[in-house]
């Protein structure tokens, strides 16, 4: 019989209460979100709970109880003096600012789809079926446009594209690019506010998640630049475009290299396939950090399981790292493939016939 070291399991019950602390304190944040209290507190101005629920329009003793629960989670700041609440500037940017690129409330959302949907991953580990992206809780399409949309705003049109061999001048010139697997259009917007000389295409084959991107290109103001429709990775209509991209979505797939070949199809002799990825190393041990934690709990909850839903099934997950990307690329036919740029949490690809 094995004899337990007590003082690693001192510290592997440490690091647990910890675990436990913040997976409660999740389902607080989606709250704090979704009933505006966060941003009822953006201006960084102390507020007793009294002075909040007034504000909010909510009842104080919960909104105390809530706020008591973000002090200790150090979500916001507590004064015991005046026995009143804030954000800091950088808590504000986290939690109340949605242009902020740390803005991190959304993320959560993706979160609260997990536990909801555990009992379909649970079948699923039973069956070897997957369970498609249409089939998870609606809070999931929500939450990684929330998520992903930041990042988008902080790095695509200052830093991705320039990073693209003649993309920019292609877009500033006027163009044709394909979004492929747009989801609620936060990429293909960004793109076509900052080129409007360009002509964009969203393609998703979720129809909800088109509906919401049509309406975010009306609000923006940019409807006449994008033309948003139902379309898969395989089958979206080839216009000879001049950029295919596809943002934190390849992975998904069942047939990724299907669909590369596809987007080898309907680009021009010159054109390029843009694909941003989850970030990853090669080997499972370089990965074993936070950020591969926060991305292989999705790749099992999510795109896994999305990916065996489909023909195929090929299962890359989110940390299918450059070298097995390099592959889906060149069995699909791109003679050209490098890695253009990252960030801690994303790769950028260019890849050319």
């Amino acid at each position: 019989m094995r004899e337990p070291d007590m003082g690693k399991v001192d510290a592997l019950v440490g690091r647990l209460v910890g675990d436990l602390g913040a997976t409660i304190s999740a389902a607080l944040i989606v709250l704090g979100d979704r009933l505006g209290l966060y941003k009822a507190m953006g201006d960084g101005q102390p507020v007793s709970a009294t002075a909040l629920a007034a504000r909010t329009g909510l009842k104080e003793r919960y909104v105390r109880e809530w706020l008591s629960a973000q002090a200790a989670s150090g979500n916001i700041e507590y004064d015991a003096g005046s026995e009143t609440f804030s954000l800091s500037p950088e808590q504000a940017m986290a939690f109340a600012d949605e242009t902020s690129p740390a803005f991190f409330a959304g993320a959560f959302e993706i979160a609260q789809s997990v536990w909801l949907d555990e009992p379909k991953i649970a079948e699923a580990f039973r069956t070897g079926k997957g369970v498609g992206w249409h089939e998870h809780s609606t809070c999931l399409f929500r939450g990684t446009e929330r998520f992903f949309r930041p990042g988008y705003n902080a790095n695509l049109i200052e830093s991705w594209i320039p990073a693209l061999e003649g993309v920019r001048a292609k877009l500033e010139a006027g163009c044709t690019v394909a979004d492929v697997g747009c989801g609620h259009g936060a990429s293909t917007v960004l793109l076509a506010k900052a080129f409007p000389k360009s002509k964009f295409y969203g393609f998703d084959y979720h129809g909800p998640s088109i509906d919401r991107a049509r309406e975010a290109a009306k609000a923006e103001g940019v409807a006449d630049l994008i033309v948003f429709q139902h379309g898969a990775a395989a089958d979206y209509p080839a216009e000879g475009f001049d950029l295919v991209a596809m943002f934190d979505c390849l992975h998904d797939m069942g047939d990724p290299v299907g669909a590369g070949r596809h987007v080898r199809d309907s680009l021009k002799e010159d054109g390029t396939w843009m694909i941003v990825e989850p970030f990853a190393h090669d080997h499972l041990e370089e990965n074993l950090n936070p950020v591969g934690r926060i991305f292989y709990s999705a790749s099992t909850m999510i795109c896994t399981p999305a990916s065996l839903a489909q023909d195929v099934g090929l299962g890359l997950g989110a940390q299918a790292g450059e070298a097995r990307l390099r592959d889906v690329a060149e069995q699909a036919g791109f003679s050209r493939f490098r890695r253009a740029t990252e960030t801690p949490f994303n790769m950028v690809f260019e890849a050319r016939p």
